[in-house]
């Protein structure tokens, strides 16, 4: 049977990949990073190594030892984390020292350089999701009106500039206005933010960045945006179709009718 590697973070998607890889007939060697996965996916995975945020040369080892030849990065890992808890080896060092940009994606693709020198091929985590991607068009909730479409496409090309900054993937819009833009505090926040600013209505708009490696740090949302958005009164959830995964999407499509929130994915 082969082996396939998994570079775990936070959220869902590492159980999504670890489930879908199972039934197609792999197994999974997973690495874990502390503070971040959770520790229940033990049970989802053959082996499970745990790391400290910078360990490259320990990833490579437990996949090395694994037998493992192709491994995808699946899950988030929180920014604000990542700029205090690092804990750099000499593979990170190497790395960073070979870097002109410290953006995300010029750093993710130097690390998967890193392991690709080291007989280690990052694949995408989709190749074996795609059935998690996010379908184009209505998909939940009450329909768009127009001042809803016209702040979707506002939010559309903000994020685009917003991406091509390698900033982050969240717009927050009302009427016009844009209320937020996610950066180092995550979607969460960047939506709370919106809704303080805008009050109730506003407009949730994410999408990859122009360009984005599918490899590394694609859009994700499940139910737990679907809470955050209540709580600040936010009525639309406006998705790149195709290129964001929906983590429990049935669980997500049914909370969004309950809660009166439009979903809807954009070509």
């Amino acid at each position: 049977m082969e082996r396939i590697g998994l570079i775990a973070g936070n959220g869902r998607l590492p159980f999504l990949f670890a489930s879908a890889a199972r039934e197609q007939g792999l197994e999974v060697v997973a690495v874990a990073h502390r503070g971040e996965a959770d520790p229940s996916l033990e049970a989802e995975v053959a082996e499970l190594t745990w790391v400290k945020l910078g360990q490259v040369d320990r990833i490579v080892r437990a996949f090395r030892k694994g037998g493992v030849k192709r491994a995808a990065m699946a899950g988030g890992i929180g920014r604000v984390r990542a700029l205090t808890d690092a804990r750099p080896d000499l593979g990170a060092v190497r790395i960073i020292s070979r870097l002109r940009s410290f953006r995300d994606d010029a750093l993710l693709r130097a690390v998967a350089d890193y392991f690709e020198s080291h007989g280690i091929t990052i694949v995408a985590p989709t190749d074996w999701l795609a059935q998690a991607l996010c379908p184009e068009g209505h998909l939940a909730g009450p329909r768009l009106n127009e001042a809803q479409e016209k702040d979707v496409v506002l939010g559309r090309e903000v994020a685009t500039l917003l991406g091509q900054a390698d900033v982050g993937q969240t717009v927050v819009v009302h009427n016009g206005h844009v209320l937020a833009l996610e950066a180092v505090e995550g979607t969460d926040e960047a939506i709370r933010r919106g809704g303080k600013y805008g009050g109730s209505g506003a407009v949730v708009v994410k999408r990859c960045k122009p360009g984005q490696d599918l490899r590394f740090d694609l859009p994700a949302v499940g139910p737990r945006t679907l809470e955050v958005m209540q709580e600040v009164g936010a009525k639309v959830l406006a998705l790149e179709a195709g290129k964001t995964v929906l983590l429990d999407a049935p669980e997500l499509f049914r909370g969004a009718d309950k809660a009166g929130i439009t979903l809807v994915g954009v070509p």
